[in-house]
């Protein structure tokens, strides 16, 4: 089966913290602090790889983490950054998040990619905290977490015109018989089970790209059979190639029933362009049937055609006529893919809020604050102090004062960090 969605999660590696170190060389006096940067975590970047067609592979990974940055050394000496990790996705995809459904990327081009996970940013060194009145810092700050997400993949075929048509009408034959691509094809009553690809050379200056979507039946649009998942690839194509097999014996209701489906799916399939492909006409049935269906169609203004793919017969005329009809129809504009959310912790509304717990420990949560906790280091006094000072200029130290935190209560700054009050 055809495997066009998938859901992964990503994760951007952490930034690597920043060193304690003071240089201590013969004949250096004074020598200072040396402590380096850590390295920037790495990236998660999603691509088109143009030699992908389905999203299979992810059923064999779903994780994906980037390396984490280097730590800062002595001697200045900065962190390596960590290594991106980057996913090849067949041109077509489209990349959601998760949790919003928001549309993060369209990637359409074979040059498309963007970030979907940011690594995150350094510490620094105590070689950064030197000052005129502290000219040996024993503080440096940790690197931040990279970003983490879950995403949907979901990949939707890109050709300018679509093979539509019930189960055996002949659409994997008619590919074959124009392009080079090879689909499956035998005597049995089975559908295709996945799209196949194939470009078109009407002449030397003329070609488009044709797909052969895998056949519909009657309760498609509802996701009977393998309605829903092959339905949404149809959206992609400029046109329609609605092939009919002539030879049944209703071929006017099979054009009526496909139809259905496909207004009843929406996203402007019913509105989609339409070349009427009456198929296996070298059939006596099919020859038959062929002055009814051209009167029908013709007389509601569809334009049909009697060809057969099996000899070839009209296929060529039947290309021509699409190549025609693709120069007047517009080509669809990919949507921009969007910058990844910067990464929060927390939330977002408040600058901090707090809260107490049953078990009289006091808890405080908000993104910039949570966010200073994790720079800091508590095993160090400046670091401490440092950190002290931050959230009393954000109005933290008050806040839990006039929420009556007494001496020797516990704080929480949010779920990882517990410290011990002390006025």
């Amino acid at each position: 089966m055809f495997f066009d969605t998938a859901q992964i999660q990503v994760a951007a590696g952490k930034g690597g913290d920043g060193a304690v170190a003071l240089r201590r060389e013969q004949f250096v006096p004074f020598g200072g602090p040396s402590g380096g940067d850590g390295g920037r975590g790495g990236d998660v970047v999603i691509f088109v790889d143009p030699t992908l067609n389905t999203l299979s592979a992810f059923r064999q990974q779903r994780k994906f983490r980037a390396k984490d940055g280097g730590n800062g050394r002595g001697k200045n000496q900065t962190g390596a950054d960590g290594k991106d990790v980057r996913i090849g996705v067949p041109p077509g995809t489209v990349i959601r998040d998760a949790k919003t459904g928001e549309v993060l990327g369209d990637l359409t081009t074979l040059n498309a990619e963007f970030i979907v996970a940011r690594g995150g940013a350094h510490g620094k060194g105590n070689l950064r905290f030197t000052t005129s009145t502290n000219q040996a810092p024993r503080m440096a700050t940790n690197g931040m977490p990279g970003e983490e997400r879950e995403l949907d993949l979901e990949l939707k075929l890109i050709a300018d015109v679509g093979l539509a048509g019930l189960p055996n009408a002949g659409k994997s034959t008619l590919l074959a018989a124009t392009t080079a691509a090879r689909p499956k094809i035998a005597d049995y009553p089975f559908t295709t089970l996945q799209p196949n690809l194939g470009v078109v050379d009407v002449d030397r200056d003329v070609s488009f790209v044709m797909a052969d979507i895998p056949g519909l039946i009657e309760g498609a649009s509802l996701g009977k059979g393998l309605g829903h998942e092959f339905l949404r690839h149809i959206e992609r194509t400029r046109m329609l190639i609605h092939v009919l097999d002539g030879s049944q014996p209703d071929p006017l209701t099979d054009f009526q029933t496909i139809n259905a489906e496909l207004a009843a799916f929406g996203h402007g399939l019913a509105d989609k362009r339409q070349l009427v492909a009456f198929n296996k006409i070298d059939l006596p049935e099919a020859q038959a049937n062929w002055p009814t269906v051209k009167s029908a169609l013709e007389g509601h203004g569809v334009e049909v055609m009697a060809i057969s793919a099996a000899t070839h017969a009209n296929t060529r005329e039947l290309l021509l006529r699409a190549a025609e009809l693709l120069r007047d129809l517009p080509v669809p504009e990919p949507i921009e893919p969007v910058a990844p959310t910067v990464f929060r912790i927390g939330d977002d509304d408040e600058p901090f809020v707090i809260n107490r717990a049953p078990d009289a420990s006091w808890h405080v949560t908000g993104h910039l604050v949570q966010t200073l906790a994790l720079r800091h280091r508590f095993d160090s006094e400046e670091s401490l102090m440092s950190f002290h000072r931050a959230i009393t200029k954000m109005g933290v130290i008050d806040a839990l004062r006039a929420a009556g935190v007494q001496e020797g209560d516990t704080v929480w700054i949010g779920e990882d960090y517990e410290l011990e009050w002390q006025d």
